[in-house]
């Protein structure tokens, strides 16, 4: 079996996100989906709309996912991999070359984002109808 492993935070769900996980489910048998926890996304500075307990149900109710686990830092990914005996590693380009160091343990692969949408893209759109 060949297992496939992507990291998110998948807080305001949307097509791209579908995209990328059918993506790189099709890389394999099998998806593992790390999503940053609460108080990961504090320290990264980032804030969730939805809870890790729902994004993480979320998530589980996707066809594409079977496996969903918790990011709690930005080192683990080396541990995960190892410890889930992952194949291939997926990430999205935007973040091209930040992830080569994973190379030594599974295969790499960044998948073109989804043109058009963007939690952000919805964040500032949502900003715009609000204050409109």
């Amino acid at each position: 079996m060949k297992k496939v492993i992507t990291y998110g935070t998948f807080d305001l769900l949307h097509w791209g996100h579908i995209n990328l996980l059918k993506r790189a489910r099709d890389l394999g048998d099998h998806l593992t989906v790390a999503i940053s926890t609460d108080e990961f996304n504090d320290i990264k500075g980032k804030k969730s709309y939805h809870s890790f307990e729902n994004r993480k149900m979320i998530l589980e109710s996707i066809r594409y996912v079977d496996k969903v686990i918790p990011e709690n830092d930005w080192e683990q990914k080396i541990k995960d991999v190892v410890e889930n005996d992952i194949d291939v590693f997926v990430m999205g380009d935007d973040w091209e070359g930040k992830f080569d160091f994973l190379k030594e343990y599974c295969e790499v692969i960044y998948l073109p984002r989804t043109v058009g949408i963007s939690t952000s893209k919805i964040k500032d759109d949502l900003l715009q109808v609000n204050n409109g």
